[in-house]
């Protein structure tokens, strides 16, 4: 006799539609996988402070020169803390590369302007980064913290004529006079969180009488560019108390200058 086949209880449920229990089977509602999208929530969290735009930078050829800003964490503080001063100083001074070159700085409560000089994209990116991380290591080392120093990308414009030239080093040197900080009047009118005692454009040296010379190597290097060596002066020297005007000129989109510190 030939075997006749035969089908289980369980097996006989699941034609009918019906699981073992026998009850009938409901068919859930099918949902797509979603990445964020348009749901409460959802996507990457808004900064109140918007970061420097991801654009391709400027192209960078020998001696350009480049007016550079960086911003802080609030973690961080201030960096314009004569306890920190020796830790950027010492940081800045390991920042002389072949191909790039830092001439001026000023140090703000939450940023950093530079006036550099750089002869590639490269050298640049590398200066910075190296500028950047030495910074971070020797401040967090007398701070005690961990984590980052610098908030995102740094901002840097193309200097490209002798007017803009000296409205960056103007900008730069006094900046601190632009945010309203208060300097010490022994200090001749000058701000001591930054390069100006190696600054030779000032309008006259008399802040200098009653001064010494610091005592520690210069952190910044001579220019080599025409442009931010004596280009500039042919607009006139920098006073000592003259507050910058606002960067539009320097920075003339919104979205560029958009989040960043003066």
């Amino acid at each position: 006799m030939g075997r006749v086949k035969t089908r289980s209880k369980g097996g006989a449920a699941r034609a009918r539609g019906r699981g073992s229990s026998g009850r009938a089977w409901k068919q859930l509602p099918l949902r797509p996988k979603t990445w964020g999208g348009a749901r409460e929530g959802a996507g990457r969290k808004k900064s109140d402070r918007a970061g420097v735009p991801h654009r391709p930078r400027a192209r960078v050829k020998k001696k350009t020169v480049l007016h550079v800003t960086v911003r802080l964490v609030p973690e961080v503080r201030s960096l314009r803390r004569f306890k920190l001063t020796p830790a950027v100083r010492a940081a800045f001074l390991r920042t002389k590369k072949n191909q790039f070159r830092l001439c001026q700085f000023s140090i703000q409560r939450d940023h950093l302007h530079l006036a550099c000089e750089a002869d590639s994209n490269e050298g640049l990116s590398r200066g910075m980064q190296g500028l950047e991380i030495s910074v971070a290591k020797r401040v967090n080392a007398k701070l005690g913290r961990k984590g980052k120093v610098f908030a995102d990308r740094f901002h840097a414009v193309v200097v490209t004529s002798p007017r803009q030239m000296r409205n960056a080093l103007c900008y730069i040197m006094n900046n601190a006079r632009r945010h309203g900080e208060r300097l010490d009047p022994s200090y001749g009118g000058i701000d001591p969180f930054s390069s100006a005692w190696h600054f030779d454009g000032w309008s006259h040296d008399r802040w200098r009488q009653g001064l010494s010379p610091p005592k520690e190597q210069p952190c910044v290097v001579p220019a080599t560019s025409w442009l931010l060596r004596e280009g500039w002066q042919k607009h006139g020297r920098i006073g000592v108390t003259e507050v910058p005007a606002k960067a539009r000129a320097l920075y003339p989109t919104r979205e560029e200058w958009l989040g960043m510190a003066e």
